[in-house]
């Protein structure tokens, strides 16, 4: 039922519902009015809302990767020098119109590293300078050739230097280190031998072209190298290090998780599943590493580095690492596999598998101890020693187990004639399916150790080439000095006790 009442001269319809409770009518004019006014409300307050979004997500990108937000900055200011060059009446005269080209390769060179920006102003400097040597030559033989061979004779040439340099650009050391001087050697060719066909003053062009490109070339290189430069072989040496320390985590994680019971727990507090998922970075990093190790061989002796560091031993090592990295992908399968060895076994198998987990792990970090201070490790060869000694303890405990086993299957005999029960203790000898499991386990764990030993010998290869100085511990420290002392003493002694001459 439906009642109105006059309020403040409005008419307002209610509707009384069976339960006690009634319902306002809102009028259809009204209704227009918030929905117009919410619809006005997005349109104003959607694009502030999405603009605040994309600053807020950029702020975060920049605090957590500084990096990217200074290679900006480095861009900016390199086309704010090089913009002088087209504005300032000086400037713009001495190379003309082709300032623009300043601009252009300042754009197109520039990267967020200074091999890759070194990378990219050789090549394009190289393949300028020949693309534009070779068209001039052409030029000069097709105008000799008269102007019917003329034409003949220029295409000629584009067609045959284009087709061969772009054929080039498959040469895996070719594509590797020069794939873009290439490119840029046929657009050139292409422009100035097309180009020098119509347009007259051809030298004057290729020259200011030629100038215009050294000009932004070397501006890139001087800001790149200069402010807070980005060394890409100091991206690939974190980048080896931290993958080391990924490995190790990942190995104690995963034979920590599959030994693991209610009354065990792992000495780190960091959750064992995200320590376990660290070895997927070192498989998904290859094509880093190439890209990386190809750039750092641009770059000049900086930091810790000298000039020409062996920036393709750090290859050796990541390939070392993904096969590390691949066992332990399949000891992770063993952990979640629906076919589990008896815990019995496991218990059994538990203290000299975890011995050789923690030494190889042991390994790996002394490696990555290395690593970081560039040094040779004095102890890299006890702690290889301790882990083959574990490999055969674990070989032992594995080939003993049928024989040394006492399982728990117990059977209750009862004499005929005697109310005593006799309790007769049976030897259980596991099956082959409850050992297959954990010899699975087993093997990968000598193969990780196996394949551990070939890190460390790839990282001594690494600290052979590039000089490592020989790291001392602590007790050789603390001996040192007073080994030296006590040697000077003798020494001088001995001489006090030496005839005169």
């Amino acid at each position: 039922m439906a009642n109105a009442k006059q309020v403040s001269g409005k008419l307002e319809w209610r509707i009384n519902v069976p339960d006690g409770t009634s319902n306002v009518l809102v009028p259809e004019s009204d209704q227009l009015v918030n929905k117009a006014w919410l619809w006005l409300k997005g349109l104003l307050c959607g694009p502030i809302l999405i603009i605040w979004r994309f600053l807020y997500k950029a702020w975060n990108l920049g605090v957590a990767e500084p990096k990217k937000a200074i290679h900006g900055v480095k861009v900016g200011l390199s086309l704010l020098i090089v913009s002088f060059f087209y504005y300032m009446r000086p400037l713009y005269d001495g190379v003309g119109g082709n300032a623009m080209w300043a601009v252009m390769t300042v754009v197109v060179v520039f990267e967020s590293t200074v091999g890759a920006t070194l990378c990219k102003c050789f090549n394009r400097t190289i393949g300028t300078f020949l693309a534009g040597s070779l068209a001039l030559g052409v030029q000069w033989i097709a105008d000799k050739s008269g102007e019917t061979f003329q034409p003949i004779i220029i295409g000629i040439s584009v067609f045959l230097l284009a087709s061969a340099a772009t054929f080039s650009r498959f040469i895996p050391s070719v594509k590797t280190r020069f794939d873009y001087g290439a490119m840029i050697f046929i657009l050139t060719f292409s422009l100035v031998a097309v180009s020098g066909y119509r347009v007259e003053r051809l030298f004057e062009m290729a020259h200011q072209r030629l100038s215009t490109i050294a000009i932004g070339t070397s501006l890139c290189i001087v800001i790149t190298m200069v402010f807070c430069p980005i060394w890409a072989g100091s991206g690939l040496h974190d980048m080896i290090v931290c993958n080391l320390e990924k490995l190790a985590d990942s190995l104690d994680g995963c034979v920590g998780e599959y030994f693991k019971d209610d009354k065990t727990k792992l000495g780190n507090e960091e959750d064992p599943s995200k320590r376990m998922q660290g070895y997927k970075c070192v498989l998904n990093s290859k094509a880093t590493e190439e890209v990386m190790a190809n750039l750092a061989r641009w770059e000049p002796a900086h930091g810790r580095f000298n000039f020409r560091h062996p920036w393709k031993q750090y290859l050796k090592i990541g390939t070392s690492m993904r096969k590390c990295a691949y066992c332990i992908e399949a000891l992770n399968s063993c952990i979640n596999s629906e076919i589990q060895a008896p815990d019995y076994l496991k218990k059994h198998l538990r203290d000299v598998c975890m011995l050789l987990s923690n030494n190889s792990s042991e390994v790996l970090k002394e490696l990555v101890i290395a690593m970081k201070t560039l040094t040779k490790s004095s102890k890299i060869d006890l702690l290889i020693g301790e882990m083959n000694l574990a490999v055969q303890k674990v070989q032992d405990s594995l080939n003993s187990l049928p024989n040394s086993f006492i399982g728990p299957a117990v059977s209750t005999l009862q004499a005929p004639n005697d109310a005593n029960k006799e309790t007769i203790t049976k030897t259980a000898i596991p099956s082959l399916m409850e050992v297959f499991p954990l010899a699975s386990l087993v093997y990968l764990l000598i193969e990780i150790a196996a394949r551990t030993e070939g890190i460390a010998d790839a990282v001594d290869q690494l600290a052979g080439l590039a000089e490592f100085e020989l790291a001392m511990d602590e007790n050789s420290k603390q001996k040192k000095p007073n080994s030296n002392s006590t040697s000077d003493i003798q020494d001088h002694e001995t001489m006090k006790t030496l005839p005169k001459v």
